[in-house]
């Protein structure tokens, strides 16, 4: 059974940094390219970043570029959204999924609210 379980959510202040984490079981997780996407209420959701295997290229929206950076641990099965320079509109549902082929999995989200 595949699982991917975000963690690292909270509340932080305009300015301030998060590091989400996602923790994958259930598959072999190097095959996989991995993506952090963000929903808000009555919104569609967000690819805000990916990382591809096996290169481990990444690419971001333009909205966090500069700001976030997503990395992975193969040895783990983990892949990271480490996230600075926080804003107000960076509010959300944040969702770690991974695609491989036409594979295709999601965790449950972590809820991420800036604000002072």
């Amino acid at each position: 059974q595949v699982q991917l379980v975000e963690s690292g959510g909270g509340l932080v202040q305009p300015g301030g940094s998060l590091i989400l984490s996602c923790a994958a079981s259930g598959l072999t997780f190097s095959r996989y390219d991995m993506n952090w996407y963000r929903q808000t209420p009555g919104k569609e959701r967000e690819l805000v970043a990916s990382i591809s295997s096996p290169s481990s290229t990444t690419d971001y929206a333009d909205s966090v570029k500069g700001r976030f950076t997503i990395y992975r641990d193969n040895s783990v099965k983990k892949v990271y959204l480490q996230m600075s320079k926080l804003k107000a509109e960076d509010t959300a549902v944040y969702f770690c999924n991974a695609v491989w082929m036409s594979l295709d999995y999601w965790g449950q989200g972590t809820q991420v609210t800036v604000s002072s």
